[in-house]
């Protein structure tokens, strides 16, 4: 069981991250929330926590190929897991549907909000309603381990909360969580230093009158 991988990440798309680990390349499935922390380091090592599964349906005569699935942290890993074991959710609806930072699904759950769980794609008012029940009791440590693991993390735990923010903005704004996510691309790839939204926000439009 693969646990934890480091190596240069050499390729970024909208679902995947490529590591390089001589001899090898690996390919690991990441969330939406995953890889926007991850658009700033393309090149640079950086360590992944994973979970290994196998894809597929060998009752209907299906390949079954081996996936990693990677975290920033092991407090993410750890949700992912859980918020995988409603029935009706599973792994690749959860992947699709970890748009937002861990602290703000953990707190929707805990609070009973299924109006913003259903914002999360794929997720309906009924899977919504058995997330609640499963889970909700369960919620206060995940938002209490994550405020202390982002403290711990220092100024690029600090930029990446910028970049969420900025991101939940634009949704706000009217932007699709596509066209969110390429506006945001082009900024945060240059490795700039953004102090708030309001920076990264004007680094995105200024972006936009340029082309």
């Amino acid at each position: 069981m693969i646990t934890k991988i480091t190596g240069q990440l050499v390729e970024l798309t909208d679902d995947a991250a490529t590591l390089a680990i001589d001899p090898f390349e690996y390919e690991v499935l990441v969330p939406d929330f995953t890889r926007r922390h991850l658009q700033m380091k393309l090149q640079e090592t950086v360590t992944l926590f994973t979970i290994q599964y196998i894809d597929g349906n060998v009752q209907k005569g299906g390949r079954m190929t081996p996936r990693l699935i990677g975290f920033n942290g092991d407090i993410e890993r750890q949700f992912f897991e859980m918020f995988c074991s409603v029935d009706g959710v599973g792994v690749k609806k959860a992947l699709r549907a970890m748009v937002r930072p861990v602290p703000d699904i953990a707190s929707a759950i805990e609070q009973q909000d299924i109006k913003v769980l259903t914002t999360l794609p794929g997720i309906g008012a009924a899977t919504a309603e058995r997330i609640v029940a499963k889970l909700r009791r369960k919620m206060a440590r995940f938002a209490l381990l994550v405020a202390a693991d982002m403290n711990s993390q220092g100024e690029s735990s600090s930029t990446n909360n910028v970049a969420d923010e900025t991101f939940q903005v634009l949704l706000s704004l009217g932007h699709s969580e596509t066209e969110a996510r390429r506006l945001l691309d082009v900024p945060l790839a240059s490795k700039k230093k953004f102090k708030n939204v309001e920076a990264l926000l004007q680094a995105v439009y200024d972006q936009n009158n340029e082309e």
